[in-house]
């Protein structure tokens, strides 16, 4: 149920925000970058991301427009900052929330191989599934064989999946307001390990 029940276009505009940021990883990237960075100009983006400068103009007015960024206008020199979003998909009583954390292993997927080719051989679904083990797995309460077998995964590539996601945890725990919401695979007891 949203929890913007009262307001249905608003609720819709931030889901079709949420299907944007997981359509295009550059504005992912760029999106969790300055949810990392709090308040930040156009020149420090092309500084820090080695963006072009008409690239990160443009990108930051498609971020506004969504929604997600806000644009401080007072000074003479404008800084954006991110606003932290959160949406939960409920599917015949299962219950997923997308948050800036699942946005960031999203933005990574093209310069991480390993995230990349989960993405195209598997989709944005598998990379969520992932993502939940990796919480575990981060937090040393999960072996790779399980996750990896869980996720019905090559053990090996289950491995670098999981080190590639153990990165994208470590980075937004602290940074993802909503990084509680995830829905963690501990919540679901692994069969027991061979």
């Amino acid at each position: 149920m949203s929890k913007a029940a009262g307001d249905p276009e608003r609720a819709v505009n931030g889901l079709l925000s949420v299907a944007q940021l997981l359509e295009e990883p550059r504005l992912a990237r760029l999106y969790t970058f300055i949810l990392r960075e709090g308040e930040i100009t156009i020149d420090d983006i092309v500084a820090k991301l080695d963006m072009p400068r008409t690239t990160a103009y443009s990108d930051t007015s498609t971020l506004v427009e969504l929604g997600v960024l806000t644009r401080d206008e007072e000074q003479k020199t404008h800084t954006y900052s991110a606003v932290p979003i959160t949406l939960t998909a409920n599917l015949d009583g299962n219950e997923y929330t997308v948050t800036p954390t699942l946005i960031e292993a999203f933005g990574r997927a093209p310069r991480d191989q390993d995230l990349d080719l989960l993405l195209e051989k598997y989709g944005l679904g598998k990379l969520a599934a992932a993502l939940t083990y990796a919480i575990p797995y981060t937090e040393g309460e999960l072996s790779e064989r399980v996750a990896a077998r869980e996720l019905d995964f090559q053990y090996a590539f289950g491995v670098a999946v999981l080190q590639a996601l153990r990165d994208v945890v470590l980075d937004m725990k602290s940074i993802d307001p909503y990084f509680d919401e995830i829905r963690n695979a501990r919540e679901q007891p692994p069969e027991a390990e061979d």
